[in-house]
C-alpha cells in the first residue's frame, strides 16, 4: 500500500505509522468522561475514517489520510493541522 505524503511523494505504507483516528483526539483540559468516552468507548463502524498518521521514517510529518477501514483504500491525504 502506497500513502502520498504531501511533502515526500508516494512512499511505501513501512514508512509510516497510525496513530490514532482523530475522533480520539482530545483537549488536555477535557473532562475526564469526555476524554474517556472518546478514547475508550467511541464507535469503530467500518467504512470510512479520518486518521492521524505520522511519516516516521520519512519527512517526519504528521498526515490527515482518510481510509476505508474494510478495504484499507486511501482516498486522501492532507498535511494535519490541529482542529482539522
Amino acid at each position: 500500500m502506497l500513502i502520498a505524503c504531501p511533502y515526500c511523494g508516494p512512499r511505501d505504507l513501512a514508512e509510516f505509522t497510525f496513530e490514532r483516528p482523530i475522533e480520539s483526539i482530545v483537549a488536555l483540559d477535557a473532562p475526564a468522561d469526555i476524554a474517556m468516552r472518546a478514547l475508550f468507548t467511541r464507535d469503530n463502524p467500518r467504512g470510512l475514517s479520518a486518521e492521524l498518521w505520522r511519516h516516521a521514517y520519512g519527512c517526519r510529518g504528521w498526515l490527515r489520510v482518510q481510509r476505508d477501514t474494510a478495504t484499507h483504500e486511501i482516498a486522501a491525504v492532507a498535511l494535519f493541522e490541529d482542529g482539522a
